[in-house]
């Protein structure tokens, strides 16, 4: 069997009005067009849904049953059609994220917040993990996309990268906030939070204070900027961090922020990426978000080249 929309269309409307002058003139068809529509339906059913007395059709009992099925299909087809528009303009959908820590607190919340804003029909999964954990679960398909410290080569995956420029965190009353760029011979011999060993973070920064012949003095070993800034704001420590750690926490103390941050020479990367699936195409969503996502970044790590 092969039924067209146009067959249905037209038997609906026949069924609406009693009469093939009125549904061609309802669906803008000529009248054979709406007559001929019919009876090649009645030709695919094996059926013969209306009878013709002196010009007129009449409705079979069989006719009342297909249209129930008729209704039921086209309905279908309209709230299909209504839901491809929807995600052609981007106000429906589904979009998971997976970011690692130091986004996901306020710069990755916030852009997802903006995004949806006008789209209350679109849903968001947003899980915070460690980079390993993001690379699997978008690897696997499990996540539109991932932002997560840039992963080793992964057939499974494509990645956006970006090298982001670490900032110094230090006390807004300590002396050294006067400077407009901090060295190693400005920190040397001076307590650090670093991330942990073999972080190619820490290993960077390392080879910063070596090549400068500067004391390079760990005090605190974490897993993520976040917790050293407290640690920095209770005088205990220095820290070297990416700068979205550095907006987050600008974000969280808008009034009176016990910290500043400063450019730090020479430049020691924290590797990032946004990751997506290889095998798999982004949906519209994905791709919207990840332009903004782009941007964010960008945005973030020239901003700390300067005093903020």
């Amino acid at each position: 069997m092969n039924l067209s929309i146009r067959q249905l269309q037209a038997f609906r409307e026949v069924m609406r009005t009693g009469s093939i002058s009125e549904a061609a003139r309802a669906l803008n068809r000529t009248q054979p067009a709406v007559s001929a529509a019919i009876a090649s339906l009645e030709e695919e059913l094996g059926l013969t849904l209306f009878e013709r007395q002196r010009g007129r059709l009449v409705r079979k009992p069989e006719a009342m049953f297909f249209l129930e099925e008729t209704e039921a299909v086209l309905e279908r087809l309209a709230h299909t059609s209504r839901t491809m528009k929807e995600l052609a303009s981007l106000k429906e959908g589904r979009l998971r994220i997976a970011c690692m820590p130091a986004s996901s607190q306020f710069m990755m919340p916030r852009l997802v917040a903006d995004f949806v804003r006008d789209k209350p029909q679109v849903k968001v999964s947003l899980m915070m993990r460690a980079s390993s954990i993001i690379e699997e679960w978008v690897a696997s398909q499990q996540y539109d996309l991932g932002f997560a410290e840039t992963p080793p080569p992964n057939s499974a995956l494509a990645t956006k990268d970006f090298a982001l420029s670490c900032v110094c965190a230090l006390r807004h009353d300590d002396p050294l906030a006067q400077k407009e760029l901090i060295t190693p011979e400005d920190l040397a011999g001076k307590p650090l939070a670093v991330l942990q060993e073999d972080h190619p973070n820490l290993i960077a920064t390392q080879e910063a204070f070596r090549k400068a012949k500067a004391v390079f003095e760990p005090r605190f070993e974490l897993r993520n900027f976040q917790p050293a800034l407290k640690l920095v704001e209770e005088n205990l420590c220095y820290c070297i961090c990416d700068p979205i750690t550095a907006s987050s926490y600008y974000d969280y103390h808008q009034v009176e922020p016990q910290l500043v941050f400063k450019p730090f020479a020479p430049v020691v990367p924290l590797l990032v990426s946004i990751l997506t699936p290889a095998h798999r195409p982004q949906s519209l969503l994905a791709s919207a978000f990840i332009e903004i996502l782009e941007e964010e970044i960008n945005r973030v790590d020239i901003l700390f080249q300067g005093e903020v």
